[in-house]
């Protein structure tokens, strides 16, 4: 597991551009901040060039769009691609709205992503999977995570994460799986969307992008961990607050002495 990644988002504080979800930009904001990168936001297809221009990694989050501003997530991913910046997706709910799933599948071929970072249910469905999606949450299913990881990988060409109690990691061949977090995590519903992102800042400054998708899972999980335990009870708010100065804080070391991997 490379966490010295870690350390190199800290040196070299990478720009990373987030077409972001009204409802946890500023979550998403801090946490990109936070870990040692420089989060930079933007509504405005004008600016989308020079925004993918200075950036070094682009994060693209449906948790919240219009109609128009599918166009502007078209232009910036496709942008991502001619800039050869690394190009990150989170596809909300798409496992539980269809009108959400037929927008992701069209914006996946309008341009190649390199992550995509998602729970069991939207993930299911970019495969093409059945499962029981519950709006934002991963929701029910009988199917294997590891088999549906992979075949939605192998279907998209990307890298795959699929998000739960135990994070799933692989690029359709290889594949790496993080047991460390917390239940807070879904109590936090900033939470997702952050960790989206912030594999968007590990895979600023490496160009092994299912090393930097682990990587991140890694840090973002046992950051999680390490507050929880600190807490002692269910107290979102508060984890909210101390997850930032965690994740401001966590050293590699930590992260290496916790992590529980397979």
């Amino acid at each position: 597991m490379q966490i010295e990644l870690l350390d190199q988002i800290r040196t070299q504080n990478p720009i990373v551009f987030n077409i972001s979800n009204f409802v946890t930009v500023q979550d998403v904001a801090n946490g990109i901040n936070s870990i040692g990168a420089s989060p930079i936001m933007s509504e405005e297809i004008d600016e989308s060039e020079e925004m993918v221009a200075i950036s070094s990694a682009v994060a693209l989050n449906l948790g919240a769009f219009t109609t128009p501003q599918v166009a502007h997530i078209k232009r910036v991913g496709q942008l991502a691609n001619q800039y050869k910046k690394p190009l990150i997706i989170d596809p909300v709910a798409v496992g539980a709205i269809k009108f959400r799933l037929d927008v992701a599948e069209q914006l996946l071929s309008d341009f190649q992503v390199d992550v995509i970072r998602g729970n069991a249910g939207e993930i299911a469905a970019l495969a093409g999977i059945d499962w029981q999606a519950k709006g934002i949450d991963a929701g029910q299913g009988s199917g294997d995570l590891e088999t549906i990881a992979k075949a939605c990988a192998i279907k998209r060409n990307c890298v795959v994460i699929l998000s739960g109690p135990t994070d799933v990691i692989t690029d359709g061949t290889k594949v790496a799986k993080v047991k460390n977090g917390t239940p807070l995590f879904q109590l936090h519903v900033g939470s997702g969307d952050m960790l989206t992102s912030i594999v968007g800042a590990f895979a600023a400054v490496s160009d092994n992008y299912f090393e930097a998708a682990k990587a991140a899972c890694a840090v973002f999980a046992v950051t999680g961990q390490l507050v929880a335990e600190e807490l002692g009870g269910e107290l979102p708010g508060t984890f909210s607050m101390k997850l930032m100065d965690k994740l401001h804080l966590v050293t590699r070391a930590q992260i290496e002495e916790k992590l529980r991997e397979a």
